[in-house]
């Protein structure tokens, strides 16, 4: 059985414990992406196995039709649109979800906020080119960081993640308020929060705004440029959720108009995200190469059970798909 693993980027996976579950077997690791359906069917044609690091890479149904030997894909984390499960299904593919794991990325969340709040990437980079208590070599841009206590943190999507970032901000004297479904609400409203009471009030009262919404079919270009332009010209907006969430262009027009004043994002709508992306030049927004999951102990969490239900489907034990 040959297996590959895809689009280990910092050429990790090989140096988890849970490696070792897979000696003596067929393995292939990629270190970096293939470009396009027909370089990714060549790449991917000989494979029996595929193990995906979470979305780095698709498998639409015209894709999965080029695969012939493909029987199992075992997913890292959570089971998204990047996968055809029809189509594997069809095809007699089996298919394996993974769990999640909130601590990692709500972690990155709450790092980004007080990253981002204080200025700490601008004072550190002008530090070392000689600069001192430099925030921007602009002088409309060098202004001072803010503490967080006392501020409204806004929360859309009170899942697992956002209730642990909801309460890191409790102990730093935040006030939470929460928007998104009626369950999400529910829960925050039990958990002594506060509610918006619209969706616009949600954008224009908070401080700071992050998100924590799963990509689905209602999720897809949930945020427009409307709910920006809603925010206070000193607010920030987070996110480490998707890309998508937001429609295409308006993050980076919202930040050229000044609302949100600023903005912390570990995700872009095409991964990796080039050098030349306009995005990234903007002086308003502090940027990370979605790093939200990519940690030892995370990886770990993830690795471990797609290795074993390798083994399991090795050995004759074909583990149950996922449903489609």
């Amino acid at each position: 059985m040959k297996i590959a693993i895809l689009d280990d980027y910092q050429d990790s996976v090989r140096h988890l414990p849970c490696f070792s579950l897979l000696d003596g077997l067929d393995v292939k690791i990629f270190n970096s992406s293939a470009k396009g359906a027909g370089q990714l069917a060549i790449r991917l044609a000989p494979f029996d196995a595929l193990v995906l690091i979470r979305e780095r890479t698709s498998l639409p149904r015209a894709l999965l039709a080029r695969l012939p030997a493909l029987k199992l894909i075992c997913q890292t984390g959570r089971i998204g649109p990047h996968i055809d499960l029809a189509a594997a299904a069809e095809r007699g593919i089996v298919v394996i979800e993974g769990a999640g794991d909130p601590v990692a990325p709500a972690e990155l969340t709450w790092a980004l906020i007080m990253a981002a709040s204080r200025k700490i990437p601008q004072y550190a980079g002008l530090l070392k080119q000689g600069l001192w208590q430099t925030a921007s070599i602009h002088t409309a841009h060098n202004g001072l960081g803010r503490v967080l206590r006392g501020r409204t943190l806004g929360i859309w999507g009170y899942g697992r993640i956002g209730r642990l970032v909801a309460g890191y901000a409790q102990a730093f004297g935040m006030t939470v308020q929460v928007w998104g479904s009626e369950k999400s609400r529910a829960q925050a409203l039990a958990d002594g929060l506060q509610v918006a009471s619209s969706r616009a009030a949600f954008f224009s009262q908070v401080d700071v705004l992050s998100l924590h919404l799963r990509l689905s079919e209602l999720t897809h270009h949930l945020i427009t440029a409307s709910d920006l332009a809603l925010m206070k010209a000193d607010a920030l907006l987070v996110n480490t959720s998707r890309a998508e969430l937001l429609a295409p262009g308006v993050l980076e027009a919202a930040l050229r108009s000044g609302r949100p004043g600023f903005a912390a994002t570990d995700v872009f709508d095409a991964e990796p995200v080039l050098p030349a992306a306009t995005i990234l030049q903007l002086e308003n927004l502090l940027a990370t190469p979605h790093i939200g999951f990519v940690e030892q102990e995370s990886y770990e969490h993830y690795f471990r059970p797609a290795f074993e239900a390798i083994v399991a489907f090795v050995n004759g034990q074909p583990p149950a798909s996922s449903p489609a």
